[in-house]
């Protein structure tokens, strides 16, 4: 098993004062030419923005974006009339195919938004775009590793892609088993504490995983765990 590990204060991290953004990979004025992707997971930003604020209308072509809420509200309006808003145990999924224009807000005029966004690069080009929301409570179950994005499912991307969602108390072990050959799982700690083989890894840390058909989390205290499977 080999374990590239980012730890959280390693990011890249700009304050704007509206937005407070942790960069994982290389995104804007953020390059790290050892940091530029994980396979197909292209980006892993991790979001902060005021009441009120947020990210004006701006294009997007070929790539899938999915967005996560960690609290607050998020607003969505695109070129295509789409008109959301989305908040804690809900996620977008978009396709830029050929070409879209989107914004995001916080929906909330006194309340933070905090959001995960990932960018993960497409196995096809030159398709239509597309934007969904999903509500993924239903499919996640306390510990337990619960993948509510797949291929050939109600819920995924083009691309071979596997999320899953981990919620662990202290002292449970999971393994996860991953779902094909020739990809690799990133593993971003969204809270908590969590050990896998002799690797520690604390809140906001982030760990690429290859050569190896399964790995084992143990949560050393309760824990909240975001799983990329993509291909590598």
């Amino acid at each position: 098993m080999n374990i590239l590990l980012h730890k959280a204060p390693t990011r890249g991290y700009f304050d704007h004062g509206w937005l407070k953004t942790h960069h994982t990979f290389s995104f804007a004025s953020y390059y790290n030419a050892a940091r530029i992707h994980f396979g197909a997971l292209r980006v892993l930003n991790d979001d902060a923005v005021a009441p009120g604020m947020g990210f004006d209308l701006h294009p997007h072509r070929e790539m899938e974006i999915v967005s996560i809420p960690l609290s607050g509200t998020l607003e969505h309006k695109d070129s295509m009339g789409n008109v959301s808003a989305i908040t804690t145990g809900e996620i977008q999924v978009m396709s830029a195919g050929t070409g879209i224009q989107h914004s995001e807000f916080n929906g909330s005029s006194t309340e933070p938004l905090e959001f995960l966004q990932i960018w993960v690069i497409p196995d096809r080009v030159n398709t239509p775009p597309k934007y969904r929301d999903y509500d993924i409570k239903p499919l996640l179950k306390h510990n337990e590793i619960s993948t509510f994005l797949a291929p050939e499912t109600d819920i995924s991307i083009m691309q071979q892609a596997w999320f899953s969602w981990a919620e662990l108390d202290r002292g449970v072990e999971r393994e996860y088993q991953f779902k094909c050959q020739n990809t690799g799982v990133y593993v971003f700690v969204i809270d908590g504490e969590i050990k896998i083989g002799d690797t520690v890894l604390h809140r906001r840390d982030g760990a690429g995983i290859t050569d190896t058909d399964s790995i084992t989390i143990e949560a050393i205290q309760n824990s909240t765990v975001l799983l990329m499977e993509v291909a590598v």
